[in-house]
């Protein structure tokens, strides 16, 4: 369904992403790894056409996402709390977005009545600004409006960030949720190991811009990633 062909990004001469090919099939669990600096968030903004490509391109679902905004109904994403509106409070924004992909306010309301456990009472109904809240509250309020209108492709960037451990655990069961019962193609960036390799089938790991790794995930993954991070693999290689 995502196609990278080619991609490549530089900034004043030093590339920041360099990734020849890399195909996510549609309702895959995508999980993207790797150190600061490793260009992950530079390789979601440029599948959301927010950073422009020095060479190659970006298909989704055979759709250039630079050429065309053909992509875009069927994709949704929360990268940061840039992609909020502060000045409304959280109502306000999940209406917003529900008219933006279709849905009215009754669509809307049903569709948050089945977040009330993820919300714990912080979000709707308490009369906050989204510039009021707190970190983890905009985090939560941006992943539940990035999965109005049922999209088909959902992007992620440290969706497990700023989160107390309860909803940790309640965002896992979401995403879970949301492969198996809808197909939906789910990627997702993280620092944190553990979530990654619990929610996603597929892992890619990428260093100074490059895929060092491409894991189909198993039992013994998590193991293998952080026997990489901590230098364990590149010190038995060097001995080898």
């Amino acid at each position: 369904m995502i196609t990278l062909h080619q991609l490549s990004k530089e900034y004043k001469n030093i590339k920041v992403l360099d990734v020849e090919s890399l195909e996510i099939p549609k309702g895959q669990s995508f999980g993207l790894v790797g150190n600061n600096g490793a260009g992950k968030t530079t390789m979601f903004s440029m599948l959301l056409d927010l950073v422009r490509p020095t060479t190659g391109y970006v298909l989704s679902n055979d759709i250039r996402v630079d050429q065309s905004e053909g992509w875009k109904p069927f994709t949704s994403a929360f990268l940061d709390e840039t992609f909020l509106i502060g000045y409304l409070t959280p109502e306000e924004y999940f209406y917003f977005i529900g008219e933006l992909r279709g849905q009215n306010k009754a669509d809307v309301d049903r569709m948050l009545g089945d977040f009330d456990d993820f919300f714990n009472g912080e979000i709707l109904g308490v009369r906050k600004y989204l510039r009021d809240l707190s970190k983890g509250n905009q985090k939560k309020v941006g992943i539940v409006a990035a999965l109005i209108g049922n999209p088909e492709v959902i992007i992620l960037d440290e969706p497990f960030a700023n989160l107390d451990p309860t909803t940790q655990i309640r965002l896992k069961k979401i995403l879970r949720e949301l492969k198996e019962a809808n197909g939906v193609t789910v990627l997702i960036s993280s620092h944190d190991l553990m979530h990654v390799t619990e929610v996603c089938e597929r892992i890619v790991v990428l260093e100074k811009g490059r895929m060092v790794k491409d894991i189909r995930t198993s039992p013994e993954t998590l193991r293998e990633l952080e026997a990489f991070f901590s230098g364990e693999i590149r010190e038995n290689a060097s001995l080898a």
